[in-house]
């Protein structure tokens, strides 16, 4: 494979929603260094370990290249011609006994991470005209879209915080020095949060963890997990109770201000600080400190996000910023305004939610998609419209949705499956085809999503490193040729669109004029954009849907449930995103990164030692790791990273095979959803852990040398 031309090339890493700069040296067709970009406005040089890692994809031995077809258990390579061919000929085939909805499509994390797929894959996903899509929005951040939804008018209208201009920043089920931000796009975290606090500002971390980001913070509570709704609540009680609650000049374009403070009367810091774990004193205190700072914004995330109230959360953030005026206000939370821009031809008051529902459990869907915890049902219960063939786009659902090994059994009985994906991963072993994409350093990319959760304007666009070999396709290439063998038609290409979108776009650019600017242009800091963004039916800001008000009543009930003796977690690490990118030895160095993180308190009441292999028991499954005994976790949780649990035979990833691990998702519960929006509750799932038994006796195991691994919680 050879390079587009020796010296340096300039592009964002889109490995994770950082999107830091990169700058790239290539001499004789091989990297010879990589670094951050000082130049890029954004990241300004900025760069964590997975930036390097790019090389170990780009060079990964085990990565595909030309299409397989399965020859009972084997594989072996197929033209793509008729690979395209034989895809569409058993789909038609499928949909032609069985009807559309006997097919099932699902879209994993990467999608938003490569421009190819994002502006090239709807024409071939719309032409099977299923209603069974599933993708994993709903183990991550369908509750943020479902509040933009309902009190901004439209699924991306999600708030985006100002970190750069803040006094003010609390932090709740995240942990945005790992992450580097999510949901929030902005390289080096650790330097906003230094910067925030060398101008007098504070910064708070409410987590059941102490991650890296609550180490660095001004202060750090502990939180029971699921429990943050409450708090929340308790501090919107105390903050109208103290006559602070001003929405300033969104009172002229937003309703539901009395419905609010009727609801959150309910749920005064006493009533809840025991369930939370936290002081009524520090709730009251905390939620005063908010509302006097000058500029202050609340951000919640995937912690917030997947448990049982994770709805309820993330609209109970977007209220706390609004009631105390930090709503579309510089130093709170604000919109971003993209060069491309999704919402460009967006229409007031469309319906996004509820228009159908799933066959087996009845869940709603959202935005087209179904819940994904329900996947493994459609395939599973016979009947008519039971899913027969699945496709799947840059996705591994047996590692990353609830129940994984019920899924994995759903796909071994499935007439058809097509995974574009680049990997034999423990769900595309189950594939009758598999159609590679190029990848990576391969492929010219613009962060479609991400600068649209910027927290600064900013674009960039990302030349290819490397060309690819003739027997390699682009993503977009895959999605047209079949496209063209369902409906004879084929789109424009993602370079076509990105230019329209540029063009017609709020800063009227180009991609030629991107291309002169190779670092990236910085367009400037978030600015106020409402109500003329608004897209609500009447154009107001519904500060109190009913919807939301009307599962108050669950979570009051959830006062009186006792909480379990032990719960669950996941954790977000710096060297990993989900499951892709386990097979990077850059990012695998070291010790095992799988383990348990339990209290030393709970360690104690369990007979358990640091680096003692053990058994975490839950509804659905058991998991066996070794212990990392820590004081950074709270009495009553443990945590494992999600993304691993590389045993199943099968696949071909060397790397990950040789520190597999286990799949957090062995453990979560299916049938454990918030059952507002549908997001899967994966965190403060009720487990049992005991020392692993071997021959009759406990087990211990070697020491994992007590290494720390952020929490994501």
């Amino acid at each position: 494979m050879a390079a587009i031309r020796d010296g340096k090339h300039f592009r964002a890493c889109n490995l994770c929603e950082a999107i830091c700069g990169l700058e790239i040296t290539v001499e004789n067709g091989a990297i010879t260094d990589l670094r951050g970009d000082p130049d890029d406005p954004f990241s300004r040089g900025h760069i964590c370990p997975k930036g390097n890692a790019l090389i170990d994809l780009h060079a990964d031995p085990d990565r595909l290249k030309t299409p397989l077809r399965r020859t009972g258990e084997h594989w072996e390579p197929i033209a793509w011609d008729a690979a395209y061919d034989l895809v569409a000929g058993r789909l038609k085939d499928v949909i032609a006994r069985y009807g559309d909805d006997a097919v099932a499509i699902y879209l994993g994390n990467p999608n938003v991470h490569n421009s190819g797929t994002m502006l090239s894959s709807g024409g071939f996903l719309r032409a099977l005209r299923t209603r069974n899509r599933f993708s994993a929005t709903s183990v991550d951040q369908l509750p943020h879209h479902r509040a933009a939804l309902e009190m901004f008018g439209h699924p991306l209208l999600i708030t985006i915080p100002d970190v750069d201009r803040t006094d003010y920043f609390l932090i709740m089920g995240a942990n945005p020095l790992v992450s580097n931000g999510s949901i929030m796009t902005a390289p080096d975290m650790r330097g906003r949060l230094k910067a925030i606090q060398a101008r007098g500002g504070r910064v708070v971390v409410l987590d059941p963890c102490r991650t890296e980001t609550a180490a660095v913070a001004d202060e750090h509570a502990f939180i029971r997990p699921g429990a943050d709704a409450l708090f929340l609540l308790a501090a919107i009680d105390a903050i109208f109770e103290a006559g602070s609650a001003d929405l300033g000049r969104l009172a002229a374009f937003t309703d539901g201000m009395d419905d609010l403070r009727a609801a959150a009367r309910r749920f005064p810091a006493e009533r809840v600080a025991q369930h939370t774990g936290i002081a009524a004193e520090t709730i009251r205190r905390i939620a005063g400190e908010f509302a006097s700072a000058r500029h202050a914004v609340a951000y919640g995330r995937i912690g917030l996000s997947t448990q049982p109230f994770g709805g309820l959360c993330q609209w109970l953030v977007n209220t706390l910023n609004a009631i105390t005026g930090n709503l579309d206000e510089p130093g709170g939370m604000m919109w971003t305004k993209p060069a491309f821009d999704l919402l460009q031809q967006a229409e007031r008051g469309t319906a996004y939610a509820g228009r159908w529902t799933s066959r087996v459990r009845g869940l709603a869907e959202f935005d087209g998609e179904f819940p994904v915890a329900t996947m493994a049902d459609e395939m599973l219960t016979p009947g008519a419209g039971q899913v027969r063939a699945l496709v799947t786009v840059a996705g591994n659902p047996v590692l990353s949705t609830p129940n994984g090994a019920k899924l994995d059994g759903a796909l071994a009985q499935l007439d058809f499956i097509v995974c574009i994906d680049p990997a034999i991963n423990e769900t595309t072993r189950h594939a009758d085809v598999i159609l590679p994409p190029a990848v990576g350093l391969e492929v010219d990319h613009y962060d479609v999503i991400f600068h649209h959760f910027g927290v600064r304007n900013t674009a960039r666009y990302n030349e290819a490193v490397f060309a690819i070999d003739p027997e390699q396709r682009y993503d977009w290439q895959i999605f047209e040729a079949l496209r063209e063998r369902f409906t004879g038609n084929t789109g424009k290409s993602p370079t076509e669109r990105l230019e329209l979108g540029l063009r017609f776009g709020p800063y009227r650019t180009s991609i030629n004029e991107l291309r002169a600017h190779p670092h990236g242009i910085d367009f400037g800091p978030l600015e106020p954009c409402m109500p003329e963004r608004l897209l609500t039916a009447d154009g107001r800001i519904q500060l109190a849907p009913p919807a939301y008000l009307g599962d108050l009543a669950r979570l009051e009930a959830e006062l009186a449930v006792p909480a379990p003796d032990l719960v669950l977690i996941g954790r977000r690490q710096l060297r990993g995103n989900n499951s892709w990118m386990h097979n990077a030895p850059r990012l695998m160095r070291g010790p095992d990164r799988c383990t348990l993180m339990l209290s030393p308190s709970d360690a104690l009441a369990l007979g358990i030692a640091h680096g003692d292999m053990v058994e975490v028991r839950s509804r659905v499954g058991t998991v066996t790791v070794p212990a990392d005994v820590t004081a950074a976790l709270m009495p009553g949780v443990v945590s494992l990273p999600h993304g691993f649990g590389h045993t199943r035979a099968g696949t071909s990833q060397s790397i990950a095979a040789d520190k597999p691990g286990a799949s957090f998702n062995d453990l979560a519960d299916e049938l454990r959803l918030d059952e507002l929006t549908g997001n899967a509750a994966l965190s403060g799932i009720p487990v049992e852990v005991r020392l692993a038994v071997s021959n009759g006796a406990p087990h211990a195991a070697a020491s994992t040398n007590g290494a720390r691994i952020a929490v994501d919680a």
